[in-house]
């Protein structure tokens, strides 16, 4: 049984590597704000257990994406274990903004 099947939209390997990147990035300069893009690994097993999250983004109008790897998840929030959702915050001062802003363009531009 294919666990990622339910995790859509599901980033390219491309674009995994972009939002782990980024995600890693952040995460050593990591600043008090409002979520603006939320990663999910869709090997979550129950898939169940995440299914919230895409619903709360949708009300709140914030950008989700599933990555294939909870490993790599966690790997690239700087621990040593899996982890199942992550949030880049960012503020209008952040090295990072113009990145991420493009990153919620891509996102969004997979989620049509």
């Amino acid at each position: 049984m294919d666990l990622t099947s339910a995790a859509w939209p599901m980033a390219d390997e491309c674009l995994t590597q972009e939002l782990l990147d980024v995600l890693q990035q952040s995460m050593k300069a990591l600043n008090r704000g409002l979520s603006e893009l939320i990663i999910i690994a869709g090997d979550t097993s129950p898939i169940a257990i995440v299914m919230p999250l895409p619903l709360i983004c949708e009300d709140k109008n914030v950008p989700y994406v599933f990555v294939p790897s909870k490993i790599a998840l966690g790997r690239a929030c700087g621990l040593n274990r899996a982890i199942i959702a992550a949030s880049i915050n960012t503020s209008e001062a952040s090295d990072l903004n113009d990145r991420i802003q493009q990153l919620k363009r891509k996102v969004d531009g997979i989620a049509i």
